[in-house]
């Protein structure tokens, strides 16, 4: 009896619930670990507060943190973390896909509904292939990336202190995380090109999303084999946007920078790390410079490119690359007074092109009040003069707790009870989206198949 309860109950998680209650349950999970389990702490153990906010901040692969991860934490500690970010990046609904795939069981179709999407988009790839590419991308990745790492670390800190940093880094890295073992996060590396590079590498594979990743292995094999095989809308869309956004990031924060945070440096190393702001600030939330002394022009720029984020099914946050290519497209079509969305000799549906629009209205709404919110409760009834270059640093803020990035002008240690709520539930809706949050809270939903409408009354706009 209790067995059908518990598969009633099971049946009754719909993708959008199953998704919302993974991450929460695996959230909950990490604030208990963080209270209760021994060795963890160097000092006085975190609050439940502060257990919370980061536990959040590494299950939602945001980087965010109210204390400093190299020396509030013991190795264990910093352990525990690296788990709840691997969870979180990898996505704990395709962690137990693989594993009732390997037990030879077929799963639920609310569940196979929930794994599979995405996959529509792309004809060559299944669930099960997806399912199996996120686990396989994600530790040889990673462990490239550790390899890397450890040999490039190993004059400075040799070759067993060198493994642990480079082995979180290059988790860190791929999941987007923006955690660091180092107490200036990566501006000890500021003139080391090779540790950039491959940290900048891993963040790139990480946030251009797995549906294109299977594609381009695919593609790859295709080649080989001399079979043609395409790659979808989808994967062009994300490739080309990301290219587009490192380059105009890095020009931007080259032009912003250069003789600002970036001035005792030499001229390649300059360009280095404008083009490491670039890949950063989109979601990974690693930094080399201090944005508190970066320019309001970086910052601002920054809340820009924080709000494309990566591309979808990534383990990345933000909008997303494609919606942003989606809207961008609109407007030109509109521009030229077409009624249709088209590129590449495709036409993007309708209903597509209004979820993007719907999205970009959710998640500009929802950045703003929480920069009001963060705003009001931090500094009240504060004179301008006063509170210079407090709305900037709490819109930046919530961009980055939002779009999951982990950047900081350095306010998050300093937020007060209500400011910490609001980044956690930021960051929360954030990693598993607005949209899917909503449909996740809804109590009840009845689909009407309506055959009529109403008489059609325009409104002026513009």
């Amino acid at each position: 009896m209790r067995l059908t309860a518990r598969h009633r109950l099971w049946a009754r998680l719909d993708p959008p619930r199953l998704f919302v209650v993974s991450f929460a349950a695996l959230v909950a999970l990490g604030t208990l670990g963080l209270k209760l389990l021994p060795g963890l702490y160097t000092g006085e153990p975190l609050s439940w507060l502060d257990a919370l906010f980061t536990a959040t901040s590494a299950v939602c692969v945001t980087g965010l943190i109210v204390v400093d991860t190299a020396t509030y934490f013991t190795p264990a500690g910093q352990a525990f973390l690296l788990l709840l970010i691997q969870l979180g990046g990898l996505g704990i609904v395709a962690f137990t896909t693989l594993i009732i795939l390997a037990l030879g069981r077929r799963l639920p179709l609310h569940h196979e509904a929930l794994s599979s999407s995405g996959t529509e988009v792309s004809p060559h790839l299944d669930f099960r292939t997806l399912g199996r590419d996120v686990v396989l991308f994600t530790l040889v990745f990673e462990a490239l990336g550790f390899l890397a790492l450890w040999l490039l670390w190993v004059p400075r800190f040799g070759p067993v202190d060198a493994a642990w940093p480079a082995l979180f880094h290059a988790v860190s890295a791929f999941c987007n995380a923006g955690f660091s073992v180092f107490s200036d996060s990566l501006m000890g590396f500021q003139r080391g090109p090779w540790s950039l590079a491959v940290i900048m590498a891993l963040i790139l594979v990480g946030g251009i999303g797995f549906i294109t990743m299977s594609e381009l292995r695919l593609l790859l094999k295709g080649r080989r084999a001399r079979r043609a095989v395409r790659l979808s809308l989808h994967s062009k869309l994300a490739l080309s946007a990301t290219a587009v956004l490192l380059v105009l990031g890095w020009v931007g924060f080259a032009i912003f920078e250069w003789q600002n945070t970036l001035s005792e440096l030499p001229a390649w190393s300059r360009a280095m790390n404008a083009l490491f702001m670039s890949v950063t600030a989109r979601t990974a939330g690693f930094n080399t410079v201090s944005y508190a002394q970066a320019s309001e022009s970086s910052n601002f720029f920054s809340i820009l490119l924080m709000s494309v984020g990566g591309s979808p099914g990534s383990t990345a946050g933000g909008l997303k690359t494609t919606t942003a290519a989606v809207i961008v497209l609109l407007a030109i079509a509109r521009l030229r007074g077409e009624g249709v969305v088209n590129v590449w000799g495709r036409t993007i549906p309708s209903a597509t092109v209004e979820r993007a629009v719907g999205l970009f209205v959710v998640v500009f709404a929802l950045v703003a009040l929480a920069t009001f919110t963060l705003t009001a409760a931090e500094l009240g009834h504060a004179a301008h003069p006063d509170a210079a270059g407090g709305l900037l640093m709490f819109m930046f803020e919530a961009a980055s707790a939002f779009n999951t990035v982990g950047l900081s002008m350095g306010a998050t240690p300093e937020l007060g009870t209500v400011g910490r709520w609001v980044v956690i539930l930021l960051m929360f809706v954030g990693r598993v989206g607005p949209v899917t949050f909503v449909a996740a809270l809804v109590l009840r939903r009845t689909v009407h198949d309506r055959h009529f409408r109403y008489a059609h009354e325009d409104v002026i706009t513009g």
